[in-house]
């Protein structure tokens, strides 16, 4: 395959950045997008040139740390994939690919297709957690929990915290990843003691980093590479409203 990369550069927080194009020719298909970007990094280092900047780890789907933009979709087009998953067989032969960081306020550029998601970090510190004293671990069954209330907090807890839900809203609304991170602890009964103080704490992190308000546009969910679903959103309202109580 031979395609014409058209990438987000840009040197440092403060820089005005662009599109820069570069030819990715002999692609193979059953490449994954990461290991195109770095056969196209190698032959930029190859002569003299700064590689691409691009987050990554796992390369396995888990960590959400392959965060781009490609052809205006956060993750690509493939449905509840990450970018590492993104293979190159699901572009046509010449292709034209547009490639961008995540585009939100609470997620400034450090280099090209990096950004600083320190924000979700925040977040998650002002409440995502349960208190409790460590120690030998308890019975599995001390604590009876019904099947379908752990399948809602395990559906929850699937959030890998990428951040494509924000860099997919209009309004750069962090709704989806914060509910996931609350609604994972408020129907379990060792989340049930800090349930008012979390939802609180958590909501006021996420307004305070900069995060947009959620109008309903269902992007995030589409984006998400989990498929975490907006019913989460709704069970996080509820618990706002009934933190007053």
């Amino acid at each position: 395959m031979n395609l014409t990369l058209h990438v987000w550069r840009q040197k440092g927080p403060q820089d005005k950045g662009k599109l820069v194009t570069y030819p990715a020719k002999d692609v193979s298909s059953d490449m994954s997008f990461l290991e195109m970007l770095d056969e196209v990094n190698d032959k930029l280092i190859k002569e003299g040139k700064d590689p691409i900047a691009f987050d990554h780890d796992c390369r396995e789907g888990i960590c959400g740390m392959c965060s781009s933009v490609v052809n205006g979709r956060p993750h690509g087009h493939q449905e509840k994939t990450t970018v590492c998953q993104l293979h190159m067989r699901q572009f046509e032969d010449g292709a034209d690919i547009v490639v961008e960081p995540w585009l939100a306020k609470a997620f400034p550029i450090q280099k090209d297709l990096i950004v600083d998601r320190s924000a979700l970090d925040v977040v998650m510190q002002a409440g995502g957690y349960t208190s409790c004293h460590t120690g030998g671990v308890p019975d599995a069954n001390s604590q009876l929990i019904p099947k379908e209330i752990a399948d809602f907090s395990m559906d929850a807890a699937e959030c890998i915290g990428c951040g494509a839900c924000i860099a997919a809203c209009p309004n750069s609304s962090a709704m989806l990843f914060t509910s996931a991170k609350v609604s994972q602890f408020a129907v379990l009964p060792q989340g049930k003691a800090e349930a008012k103080v979390r939802v609180l704490e958590m909501t006021k992190a996420m307004l305070d980093e900069g995060f947009g308000n959620c109008t309903n546009h269902y992007e995030c969910q589409e984006a998400c590479p989990k498929g975490i679903n907006v019913k989460f959103i709704a069970t996080l309202n509820r618990e706002y409203l009934k933190s007053f109580i």
